[in-house]
């Protein structure tokens, strides 16, 4: 496999083709679909495939389809254990890194971030065991640091995947960042590498930080801290909502969904 060499998280070259505007009707029907079908116990991969041929998806279409559905009982439970950010003070916040850091580095360089059927923002960056630093990932660990501390959290506890390569240089990174940030009565930060990030969260003691299905549906307390940031601080975001359907939704024969 070639290196990662990338400047920037931006979007894949056909993006723009890929979720412009006169697919967005049948991309949130198809969501809605894959959803149905998860929450009738169909296997996730059967699904996909299913809706995918249904509608003639492209395999960057069907990630996304993946990335925002989910059955009715997980969007349930997303939406019960949801925390508005002044909820977090006095708390615990554990945060899953990499999952924020790759979605606010999109969303900086004009990547697709796209909304799923539980309102949590995700991305579709191609990133798996390997991490390469782009131009935007200062700004967005700053941006993480600074909306974190001004949230009051009791401590605040960022995970990263020790298996991802560079995950040490990131941790020395956020660290140095650290040390130039001081707010009024700071919160203690710990940054800490560990085989799975995930396994922590879902018993994590407080509110957890990620979108990451797995997680959010064993876990008691979430927030959607990528949605905060970008909502406030990256208004020109490429922000896509898939996972609820519009009013005037409707198949090329003029069928409404």
């Amino acid at each position: 496999m070639a290196p990662d060499r990338r400047r920037h998280r931006g979007p894949h070259p056909r993006d723009r083709e890929l979720f412009a505007e006169r697919h967005h009707a049948m991309l949130r029907q198809a969501v809605a679909e894959f959803s149905w079908l998860l929450t009738r116990g169909y296997p996730a991969r059967a699904a996909l495939k299913l809706v995918g041929d249904r509608y003639a998806l492209v395999a960057r279409q069907r990630q996304a389809i993946l990335r925002c559905g989910c059955e009715d009982q997980s969007r349930e439970h997303t939406g019960l254990s949801a925390v508005a950010p002044e909820q977090c003070a006095g708390h615990p916040v554990g945060i899953d890194g990499y999952n924020l850091l790759i979605t606010l580095e999109s969303a900086l360089s004009g990547g697709l971030v796209l909304t799923g059927r539980d309102g949590r923002y995700r991305d579709l960056a191609s990133v798996h065991g390997n991490y390469r630093s782009v131009r935007e990932t200062d700004l967005a660990l700053e941006l993480l640091l600074e909306t974190t501390g001004a949230l009051n959290p009791s401590r605040v506890d960022i995970f990263l995947d020790q298996p991802v390569s560079n995950s040490g240089r990131l941790k020395t990174r956020l660290a140095e960042l650290l040390e130039a940030f001081r707010w009024d009565g700071a919160s203690e930060f710990n940054i800490e590498l560990t085989p799975s990030p995930d396994r922590i969260l879902k018993e994590y003691d407080g509110i957890v930080v990620t979108a990451d299905s797995i997680v959010l549906r064993r876990c008691s307390r979430s927030l959607d801290m990528a949605a905060l940031i970008i909502r406030a601080r990256v208004p020109q975001a490429w922000v896509l909502d898939l996972g609820h359907p519009r009013p005037g939704d409707c198949d090329d024969d003029g069928t409404r969904w």
